[in-house]
């Protein structure tokens, strides 16, 4: 399979990392019917709580809640349970925390939703990441593929990777596992506290099946003609 030229439909989110609920549901209603799938992080759960899954869900929106568990299996278990019971379309735990941690996610999640193992945050080279881990990483592909064979094996359904290892993730493991990439800039957009970023083509170019669109949307003077011109580029 020739993950790097094999077309796929991906699905964009737009990411709500906003201070307070009113303001992620104003750029809501703004975005209209050009987005219905929608990140709620870590800021914005931490304002509002469940409030903010369950005022896009009343909007008809989908919910990707991108909280990275990473705790014991028993606290992923009822902590997934709970985002599947508020409407979560997609689930975020950390991929270092074991295939274990990973299966009680996914026995949590049950049908509702569908859990995906972050890999290597797309804020992190290899010198950062080898400070992290404590020893030396000479390719952060190695690690992304090392950690996707974990999320496979836990039964999860897929991986968190930046674009430049999604083709690796798709030509070891195929469809077996669903590829979300963040990290996403249109071309010319700063990087910002990104290293490892990449266009909505080039996502879409290696295996991409969710792309996460964050301030190149947000801060736009016009979010919706940003948002067609990245739907053109998803086709």
């Amino acid at each position: 399979m020739d993950a790097m030229t094999t077309a796929r439909a991906a699905r964009a989110i737009v990411a709500l990392d906003a201070p307070a609920l009113q303001d992620a549901l104003r750029l809501v209603e703004v975005l209209g019917e050009s987005c219905d799938f929608f990140k709620v992080g870590s800021e914005l759960f931490t304002a509002a709580g469940p409030e903010a899954v369950a005022g896009l869900r009343a909007r008809g929106k989908d919910v990707f809640l991108d909280l990275k568990f990473h705790d014991i299996p028993n606290t992923v278990r009822g902590a997934v349970e709970s985002a599947s019971r508020l409407g979560a379309a997609l689930v975020t735990v950390h991929a270092s925390g074991g295939p274990d941690m990973m299966s009680a996610a996914v026995e949590g999640a049950g049908d509702g939703c569908r859990v995906l193992g972050v890999t290597v945050l797309t804020s992190l080279n290899s010198e950062a990441l080898a400070r992290s881990w404590g020893r030396d990483v000479s390719a952060v592909s190695d690690e992304v593929l090392r950690l996707a064979e974990l999320v496979r094996s836990s039964g999860a359904h897929g991986v968190v990777c930046s674009a430049r290892e999604a083709a690796a993730v798709r030509a070891e493991h195929g469809d077996a596992l669903e590829v979300l990439v963040p990290g996403i800039r249109l071309d010319g957009g700063a990087a910002h506290d990104q290293a490892r970023v990449a266009t909505p083509s080039e996502a879409v170019a290696a295996g991409a099946d969710y792309i996460v669109l964050g301030r190149a949307v947000t801060t736009a003077s016009d979010p919706r003609a940003v948002m067609r011109r990245v739907k053109e580029m998803l086709q």
